[in-house]
């Protein structure tokens, strides 16, 4: 029996985003478009919709497990970057592809960068499938960013992070916004990050727990 994965992103729609204050018509439209169960693996696509984070890759000897960001979080989070129409949009971890084309759909342009070259690889295909054309795929290390196209009007993390580097506030646009889950677990919360007249400055939003993105681990430092 085939699964009719529209109306799961109808429920999506209806049951997870509108039920958690995620009312920006653009984005509800977008989510409600964009395959989410392209993104992930055939196994896991019954349940591409359900309000928890998947696994996209396994943890191996190269690194931690990635994820998939569970949809009322990652809308939440997209709403508060107030992405528009002709942004620049640097999308950090962005796994299989998922949140890239989501941006692509609500901005002018789009970076993607992915530490992973298997992930990546999956991405392209995702888009070659899909028809996106403004997207900007490379690989590097996450924490980096993409200097190269810098700045950004958004910049969006893909997993919870222990702290923002300072070298993905500095490729911030001027009245720029980076969007990010910072913390652990329930103590976790979404962070808003703003430049305005050359200073970025950040702001708790609102609470969120979701999966870390890796390559964002403070040094551990000896106490005496």
């Amino acid at each position: 029996m085939s699964t009719d994965f529209a109306k799961q992103r109808a429920g999506m729609v209806d049951g997870q985003l509108r039920t958690t204050d995620v009312t920006d018509s653009a984005l509800l439209s977008v989510m409600g478009t964009v395959p989410r169960e392209l993104f992930v693996a055939e196994a896991h696509r019954p349940l591409a919709y359900i309000d928890e984070d998947l696994e996209i890759t396994p943890a191996d000897d190269r690194g931690s497990a990635r994820y998939l960001m569970e949809p009322s979080p990652f809308a939440r989070l997209v709403q508060l970057a107030n992405v528009r129409p002709g942004d620049r949009v640097l999308d950090v971890g962005c796994g299989t592809g998922y949140s890239a084309a989501v941006f692509s759909a609500l901005a002018g342009s789009v970076v993607a960068v992915e530490s992973d070259a298997e992930l990546l690889a999956r991405a392209h295909a995702n888009f070659a499938t899909l028809g996106v054309g403004n997207v900007t795929l490379v690989e590097g290390a996450l924490r980096d960013g993409w200097g190269g196209n810098a700045p950004y009007d958004v910049i969006f993390l893909g997993g919870a992070v222990e702290d923002v580097p300072a070298a993905l506030a500095a490729q911030i646009a001027e009245g720029g916004r980076l969007v990010a889950v910072v913390g652990h677990g329930n103590a976790a919360a979404a962070r808003l990050y703003v430049r305005d007249q050359g200073d970025v400055t950040g702001r708790r939003v609102f609470n969120a727990a979701v999966k870390p993105l890796p390559g964002f681990e403070k040094e551990a430092v000896f106490e005496f």
